[in-house]
């Protein structure tokens, strides 16, 4: 990759200039035209290494989620992950090394739509949906530095609900879905939802200002550009344990997510949940060391869920559109 592609893509995942001219302002800190800025971005958006400039949406805010996950058998690993993939609302699907190993994000307008599209999932694979909805956020970024050493990323802070206005939701089902490359983007976001670019900008700011939108920016496809030995890493302990083992675990460089998660008596007992995105496996488990090593987590019970092939990422599901 080239320098500049790789300087432009490591400096604007989050932050993106909330201003008229978004791709001009991203020029002059790189040092070119606009015009380039728009032209690399295309480029890379068609190499697959792009997801999309735009936006994230904090879980279950605007819009209801949910950590999902399936026994499949090898054999119908293919038909399964087909079967998931037609369900508008996933987003994110993984097939990871555990006997739950098809994981995947189900979004939806809301609560009961949600249940409804796990209920087909169940139908149409004839598998029982392990269902684990987000408890507490501690980092939920994952805009982490593409170069350079590693460090830790910052705790999450809580979201404003206050925030959410009825009109805001068509806005971050589109930034969920991607912001066109063109000189004036909001120009032509605001005409799409009949508001002005003024108005498109203020309110983006202010969802990002009340972390309903947790970035802003360039969501890259990390798979793609390397980091292919991601894993996540479930923690056993009791649920009065979880704040300060999440807390200690988020600031560790290198954990790139933390989480809890709600666990099911009886299917699931890892109620803290991290991700760790490496290069190799061995990079993964020297990350995977340090966070053993804290005083919250030392002995505590864990499982390594590396995975090994993505089926799909894209934006969430906030309005019934899929993203």
């Amino acid at each position: 990759m080239e320098d500049l592609d790789l300087r432009m893509l490591d400096g604007f995942q989050r932050d993106l200039p909330l201003v008229p001219r978004p791709f001009a302002a991203m020029a002059r800190r790189l040092d070119t035209s606009e015009a380039g800025v728009i032209a690399r971005l295309t480029r890379l958006q068609a190499e697959g290494i792009v997801s999309r400039v735009g936006a994230t949406c904090r879980p279950n805010t605007a819009a209801a989620s949910t950590l999902a996950a399936l026994q499949v058998p090898a054999r119908r690993i293919e038909e399964v992950a087909a079967m998931v993939g037609t369900e508008p609302g996933v987003n994110h699907s993984y097939l990871r090394e555990d006997d739950w190993n098809l994981w995947f994000v189900a979004t939806a307008p809301d609560a009961e739509a949600l249940a409804a599209s796990l209920a087909r999932i169940e139908t149409a694979t004839g598998l029982s949906v392990l269902s684990l909805p987000l408890v507490r956020a501690f980092n939920i970024d994952l805009g982490f530095p593409l170069t350079g050493a590693r460090r830790a990323m910052a705790l999450d802070r809580p979201a404003d609900l206050e925030a959410l206005r009825p009109r805001d939701k068509p806005l971050m089902q589109a930034l969920s879905s991607g912001l066109a490359l063109i000189p004036r983007p909001f120009v032509a976001l605001g005409q799409a939802l009949h508001r002005s670019e003024a108005e498109i900008i203020s309110r983006i700011r202010a969802l990002a200002e009340a972390r309903l939108l947790t970035r802003v920016g360039v969501i890259v496809k990390h798979r793609a550009l390397g980091w292919t030995q991601n894993a996540m890493v479930v923690w056993r302990l009791p649920d009065t344990a979880v704040e300060a083992a999440g807390t200690a675990l988020a600031g560790v460089p290198g954990v790139t997510l933390c989480y809890q998660r709600q666990s099911v008596p009886g299917r699931w007992s890892w109620p803290l949940f991290c991700m760790i995105h490496a290069r190799s496996r061995a990079e993964a488990m020297e990350v995977l060391a340090q966070a053993r090593a804290l005083p919250a987590l030392m002995n505590v019970p864990h499982r390594i869920l590396f995975s090994t092939r993505c089926f799909r990422q894209r934006g969430a599901t906030i309005t019934g559109i899929a993203a």
